[in-house]
């Protein structure tokens, strides 16, 4: 039996890759679509809005706007988020040009030397994240029709970004550990400045850098579009949306959104447009949800992010912590804007309805007050974090002494 175990483990993924071969033939004409559906949204809407900054970015990483930019933002970051001022870069960065910019700029910092494992892992959570062209443009614009309702998504978005920032600096920063002659190493040296001289040789590299960057992307998309209609067309995603169905159930959504949020949690920009359809009196529910999953970015971004750390020491583990973290902060902050800002909510209600039942609340837990039920949402999370940052301390105590 253990050995039967140990081969399954050794040999799960050649079967996954063969059943997924298989139900790619199955399924030819569905996935034929789909893979045209990723390929056109990967044209259309990735490339315009990604390709420009990756090779901006690559420019800017041969010249000393990082060094200069990190002595300016120092004394922000460190106490902020106990990261070094360059990490403002990637920050400022990460948010203009969306996911997965901010990742791929703290994997270069951490090739570079920049930033320590430690910090370039938490960097990688609250630095890369969906950019104001998407929110703004095809949420909010697109989608939901209303431009107010695409910048309080950014505003949450933002906003719980930096909360999970300061929340995971203040769990799992270790002792500041300063990198030797940093700073002068990285403008010293000839290869990381550009100058007339070597600019065509500095453009050109730039631009295959990024023209492989994107084309990585391009291949996220376009089979986690395929792997979408395979799960859709194997019925799972109903099987697995049933789990989603009674949480949402729970805390007062409608079960109609357990598919798309599954969809969501998967592929972002399928998952968003799949919430945002969903026909509802309180439309509030559509953009709690959809800032919950702007917040988590998706498996598909998930892995995008992990090829591109893959060169680094670098690891996943508080990136996924963080981007969980993050879009329950942003559909927490989203609800509390809403609630406390009516022109923001675009709930249809009846004209002539008693006071009782034009207020709404869109999440309740067992008929609680929904303020109530979300705070003690955040406080299990809290509480989750801080007795695994006291469990690693106790452990690192026990290990110095002995």
């Amino acid at each position: 039996m253990k050995f039967w175990f140990i081969s399954l483990r050794r040999n799960i993924l050649p079967f996954i890759f063969v059943l997924l071969i298989i139900c790619m033939l199955i399924f030819s004409k569905t996935n034929l679509i789909a893979a045209k559906d990723g390929l056109t949204l990967w044209a259309n809407h990735v490339v315009p809005s990604l390709f420009p900054f990756f090779v901006m970015t690559e420019l800017l990483s041969h010249t000393n706007l990082i060094y200069y930019v990190g002595r300016f933002f120092d004394k922000l970051m460190r106490p902020l988020f106990r990261v070094p001022g360059e990490c403002a870069f990637a920050f400022i960065l990460g948010f203009i040009s969306g996911y997965p910019t901010g990742g791929r700029i703290v994997a270069s910092m951490r090739e570079q030397g920049i930033c320590t494992k430690d910090e370039g892992e938490r960097m990688l959570a609250f630095t890369n994240n969906s950019g104001p062209l998407f929110i703004i443009s095809f949420v909010g614009i697109s989608l939901f029709g209303d431009t107010k309702t695409g910048i309080l998504l950014l505003c949450t978005h933002i906003l719980a970004s930096i909360t999970v920032g300061i929340v995971l600096s203040r769990l799992f920063a270790k002792k500041y550990e300063k990198l030797p002659n940093l700073s002068t190493n990285y403008v010293n040296s000839s290869t990381s400045t550009v100058s007339l001289k070597n600019l065509g040789s500095v453009l050109g590299n730039s631009i295959q850098n990024a023209t492989s960057t994107i084309l990585l992307i391009g291949g996220f998309v376009v089979m986690f579009s395929v792997f979408l209609s395979i799960l859709n067309q194997c019925h799972i995603l109903d099987f697995l949306s049933q789990f989603f169905y009674f949480i949402l159930r729970l805390f007062g959504f409608s079960g109609d959104f357990a598919k798309p949020i599954l969809s969501g949690m998967i592929e972002l920009t399928n998952g968003v447009n799949m919430v945002s359809h969903i026909p509802m009196k309180a439309i509030s529910q559509n953009v709690i949800l959809c800032a919950f999953l702007l917040g988590f970015g998706g498996i598909s971004v998930l892995f995008q992010v992990f090829s591109m750390i893959s060169k680094t020491d670098l690891s996943m583990k508080k990136y996924i912590i963080g981007k969980l973290l993050q879009g329950v902060l942003a559909a927490f902050y989203t609800f509390l804007a809403l609630q406390f800002l009516p022109f923001l909510n675009l709930d249809i209600h009846p004209v002539f309805a008693p006071i009782a039942d034009a207020v709404v609340y869109p999440i309740q837990f067992f008929g609680l007050n929904p303020y109530i039920c979300l705070f003690f949402v955040l406080l299990f999370i809290v509480c989750i974090a801080f007795s695994h940052s006291d469990k690693s301390k106790s452990y690192q105590a026990r290990k110095m002494k002995s």
